[in-house]
């Protein structure tokens, strides 16, 4: 059944898919941006480090291209990060930029006009930049309101936005008996991929709300990449003697372990406990120690 989110998660929902919105607005100008540069400074990436950064972005608002980096020499590149009120070590990379611009092969008939479709975009980006932080503040702001999110912040690795991720597609928890309902809803639960006498592997579904899973994905790589704990679950599962998982199936167990964590978080308020997590680890070393013996 069709389901609407009410109250707070209605406000969670809304403020998501306006940022997934931006972020894919964001995308689409910093492609714009890429492809004038290849042709008229194809050094660009080289000279300009982080091109999608402030530095980076005010300077292709006022100078994108290599003739005009050239007239404004090294003080005036300079000039527009102090105009914009920048602050940082960016500051010693306007002579680089300068030698790169110096050295540019890049094309340099339609230059006059493709400024200008550089400029826009980079106007354009830093100005999504600027939404994405106000709509992110409030993202975090309305998340913290979920009863026992605090908890669940405890995870390393499980910040703000993952967890506002996660509940604005999941919505009120109240409305699942279990962690299995959301792992299907989200597409995570098992199917057999077989047919007749041909028995295929078991993979998961992909039915479902794919930014759910997409953002319970993104949870299980951060939680590996900072939690000494989730990062110790995939070494096991990765390498354990029986039935050792890739690396990506690992990562999706991992997943829908975190949504079984947040869900008990969730329903019962209690505390996060990186020792009860990892205690499958050894229940599942005793049970192969037992069954080899």
């Amino acid at each position: 059944m069709p389901y609407l989110p009410e109250r707070l998660y209605a406000e969670l929902r809304r403020l998501s898919m306006f940022r997934d919105q931006l972020t894919e607005d964001r995308i689409r100008e910093l492609n714009r941006l890429h492809r004038e540069m290849k042709i008229h400074f194809p050094e660009y990436k080289d000279a300009l480090g982080k091109v999608d950064g402030a530095f980076a972005l005010e300077l292709l608002k006022e100078a994108p291209f290599p003739s005009e980096l050239k007239l404004l020499g090294t003080e005036g590149i300079r000039n527009i990060w102090h105009a914009a009120k920048l602050r940082g070590r960016g500051y010693s990379r306007a002579k680089e930029i300068l030698e790169y611009a110096e050295h540019s092969v890049g094309r340099v008939d339609g230059a006059e006009t493709a400024k200008e479709v550089v400029r826009w975009p980079a106007g354009g980006i830093l100005r999504l930049d600027e939404k994405l932080a106000e709509i992110e503040d409030k993202l975090h702001g309305k998340c913290r309101e979920i009863p026992h999110a605090e908890n669940i912040l405890e995870i390393s690795g499980i910040g703000e936005n993952i967890l506002s991720g996660i509940m604005a597609e999941m919505g009120d928890r109240s409305r699942f008996d279990d962690a299995a309902e959301i792992q299907k809803l989200s597409g995570l639960g098992l199917v057999a991929c077989s047919s007749g006498k041909h028995k295929g592997e078991t993979k998961i579904s992909h039915r479902g709300r794919k930014r759910l899973r997409y953002w319970l994905f993104q949870a299980a790589k951060s939680a590996v990449a900072h939690s000494p704990e989730f990062k110790e679950l995939h070494l096991y599962y990765t390498t354990r003697a029986v039935n050792p998982l890739k690396k990506m199936q690992s990562l999706i167990v991992i997943a829908c372990k975190i949504l079984g964590i947040i869900f008990t978080i969730l329903r019962d308020g209690t505390k996060y406990d990186p020792g009860k997590m990892l205690s499958d680890i050894r229940r599942q070393e005793k049970q192969a120690e037992l069954t080899a013996a």
